[in-house]
């Protein structure tokens, strides 16, 4: 898993509330344990037309989306169904954090073991975000997660709520077995002193 400390990107606006992880990405595409490809797959029901075209009306086939590495969300982002298959899709289109208000816990859980940050703000920070965005597609926003902190296209510093587990493996590029198996020589230790 990479690691990650601190990103500086624009944000594309997805502003649909509830949207829940059959939308971020379909029941159908989750026959496989390989992340690869997945991105493809990222709001496939959203993104394109019945003909398998781009819908031209979708926020992330605008133009101005191309490169985006934060998605802000509208309220209650991921609910639905447990799939790790949605972080997975949003990384591999290229997004790196989800802004929104708040978060289904399984999928905040399922993001944060993946490598994908979500931040959730207060309404306040989120509509100055909405506004930001909407006047400046290609504003750029700063995460720091060492400081758990979000900074906003006018230069405001906002802090965000993570779990004290999830920051340290998120910023050393490790999962859980990853933070188990960097305590391998003290696991020897133990084993071999208790035969």
């Amino acid at each position: 898993m990479a690691s990650f400390t601190t990103l500086t990107a624009h944000a594309v606006l997805l502003s649909a509330e509830n949207v829940d992880t059959d939308q971020i990405i379909p029941a159908r595409f989750l026959k496989t344990l390989d992340k690869t490809g997945l991105g493809k797959q990222l709001f496939f029901d959203w993104r394109y037309l019945p003909d398998g075209t781009d819908n031209p009306d979708f926020a992330l086939n605008k133009p101005e989306a191309q490169g985006a590495q934060i998605i802000l969300a509208g309220d209650n982002f991921g609910c639905g169904s447990s799939r790790e298959h949605a972080p997975w899709a949003l990384m591999g289109w290229g997004i790196r954090a989800v802004i929104s208000t708040s978060f289904a816990d399984i999928f905040k859980g399922n993001s944060l073991k993946n490598g994908l940050l979500p931040i959730q703000v207060d309404a306040a920070t989120h509509a100055k975000l909405v506004a930001a965005v909407k006047a400046n597609p290609k504003a750029q926003l700063s995460i720091d997660l060492a400081r758990a902190e979000l900074t906003l296209p006018d230069g405001a510093k906002v802090k965000f709520p993570i779990d004290a587990f999830a920051q340290h493996c998120l910023l050393n590029g490790i999962d859980q077995l990853g933070y188990i198996l960097s305590f391998d020589e003290k696991i020897k230790a133990f084993e071999s002193a208790h035969a």
